[in-house]
């Protein structure tokens, strides 16, 4: 997973799966539904996807052959045990985006797939391996600009350990007593990852704490390391292990899918504060302008008085001055005094006036242009405000659905709440296929 610092780590998570959830982790890692809740599923690219091991039946058909052939032994386990396991193997996408993407994932998880037969334990027990190349990265394909898909490796296993089956004091023969009577390979999820004390270097024995208790090398831990060295031997020298120290562990389904759940309520949180961050820059942008519009509004207003009826004085004196003037007297003075001074005269008036009118429509017009630019402005920023409003929505309603559904497993405990969802799962599932069925019938009825 990325840890937002632009280093790229290898990731390893192991899901504990039991008999009534492997159906639904089939059906996705197979992609065998028509719809998915995960909108990022592009099944327009799911031939793209690669299976290092291809099922050759259902999961829980191939787990029942398999014990039925004696590979494995249920001997001791409960109904509601941990039967199956997953292994979800990733690096952050922007690795494999910079190196090539989907042909250089395919490499990267070939190598993976050998990895995930050491940690299993034998590829007989890996019930199916699938690269998914079908699942884009909404984050990133947003920022960038174009589509960028999120690739990782999904590899189903059963979980089993070496068991020795000793005779007991009940067999007839004494002195086969406590020795070793066959060896069977145990499913056992919690056997298969019990965390082992770590041993001093020097001397072999185990580290302890003051208190004298040994010191405890938690499995999940051992399954990154396992997973990151192999990777580094093999070449990928530029990818670093997932971060240490964290509080992460093997996850159940339903954990698995509220914490992918919090991913993504993450990436909202951060794309509601790039959207704030851009919503500020408007409304300064917006104020600055309104600050302009109010300028020229005040200039405007300044002016307006003063060009009343400026328009139709204009046009009253443009015309030709013979028309406007008075006709010469019958005295000669007047026909002097209007060639001499009072034609000039109404020239200049009218030359200015024109000026002034002219000014006015300069005026005018900047101020209509600023109005304009204006009211695009705030037309964005309400835009921009509406989608500011939408994301924070959004985020407050996952952040309300992650509580309401920690209540409900609080109440009711963790196996019942998977029981329900389960349940539901199924119930949606036969509710699609009888509407699915129904518009068929339509259909052909129609031809």
């Amino acid at each position: 997973m990325a840890r937002g610092d632009g280093i790229d780590r290898t990731n390893a998570r192991n899901m504990r799966l039991t008999e009534t959830k492997i159906g639904n982790t089939q059906q996705h890692n197979e992609r065998e539904k028509d719809s998915y809740v995960n909108q990022d599923i592009v099944l327009e690219r799911t031939p793209l996807n690669v299976h290092f091991k291809t099922p050759s039946a259902g999961y829980r058909e191939m787990f029942a052959r398999m014990e039925a052939d004696g590979v494995i032994s249920t001997r001791g386990i409960k109904e509601d045990a941990f039967r199956y396991g997953e292994l979800v193997f990733d690096v952050n996408s922007a690795y494999f985006y910079n190196h090539g993407g989907y042909d250089f994932a395919k490499q990267f998880y070939t190598e993976a797939y050998k990895a995930a037969i050491k940690i299993v334990g034998g590829e007989q027990y890996i019930l199916s391996a699938v690269m998914h190349a079908d699942e884009r990265n909404r984050a990133m394909s947003e920022a960038l600009g174009e589509d960028v898909y999120h690739y990782h490796l999904h590899v189903v296993y059963i979980p089993v350990v070496e068991k020795e089956i000793r005779w007991t004091k009940r067999c007839k023969d004494k002195s086969l007593v406590g020795k070793v009577k066959e060896t069977i390979m145990q499913v056992s999820m919690s056997k298969k990852w019990a965390s082992k004390p770590i041993l001093d270097e020097t001397t072999g024995e185990p580290l302890r704490t003051a208190k004298g208790k040994p010191v405890l090398r938690k499995s999940y831990s051992v399954l990154q390391d396992d997973f990151f060295e192999h990777m580094r031997s093999a070449g990928y020298d530029d990818v670093e292990r997932g971060e240490r120290g964290s509080s992460e562990e093997h996850l159940t389904v339903t954990q698995f899918k509220t914490e992918r759940e919090q991913e993504r309520l993450a990436q909202l949180q951060e794309v509601s504060a790039l959207a704030q961050v851009e919503a500020d820059k408007k409304n300064k942008e917006a104020a600055s302008a309104e600050k302009k519009a109010a300028q020229a509004r005040a200039k405007l207003d300044d002016v307006a008085p003063l060009l009343k009826g400026m328009e139709k004085l204009a046009a009253d004196f443009s015309d030709d001055p013979e028309r406007t003037l008075p006709e010469a007297g019958p005295l000669e003075s007047a026909k002097s005094y209007r060639e001499k001074k009072a034609k000039p005269l109404w020239e200049k008036i009218v030359k200015v006036l024109r000026s002034v009118y002219r000014a006015y429509f300069d005026l005018k017009s900047k101020f209509e242009r600023l109005q304009s630019a204006y009211d695009r402005e705030v037309s964005k920023n309400g835009s921009l405000s509406a989608r500011i409003y939408e994301v924070c929505a959004e985020r407050d309603g996952l952040k309300g659905q992650v509580r309401d559904y920690e209540r409900v497993r609080r109440a009711i405990g963790p196996e019942q709440a998977d029981r329900i969802l389960e349940a539901a799962y199924q119930q949606e599932q036969v509710e699609k296929e009888r509407k699915w069925g129904a518009r068929s019938k339509i259909r052909v009825g129609a031809r």
